[in-house]
């Protein structure tokens, strides 16, 4: 069904911008801005030191892939549509 196909793409697409934002809201959380916020590390002669930060390159891959799919879906929802009475 066409409506459906439809539906599944938005849907598709929403849910990849809803994931890219949050993993970039885990980016902020997680990195070095952090450290002036922790209590700890507001005591006086306390010196903390961000030292490393894990790869999210993988989560990257995951926004990519999420948005390729959607491409698909959009895709099928076009070869659909051709097919059916709607579009002369």
């Amino acid at each position: 069904d066409l409506a459906t196909s439809v539906l599944i793409a938005f849907l598709w697409l929403l849910s990849t911008f809803v994931w890219a934002k949050a993993l970039a809201d885990i980016k902020v959380s997680t990195g070095a801005s952090i450290i002036p916020e922790i209590e700890p590390c507001k005591a006086p002669g306390t010196t903390c030191h961000f030292l490393s930060v894990t790869s999210m390159g993988i989560l990257n891959v995951s926004v990519v892939f999420g948005l390729l799919n959607m491409i698909l879906w959009a895709g099928n929802v076009w070869l659909v549509y051709k097919d059916t009475n709607l579009h002369s």
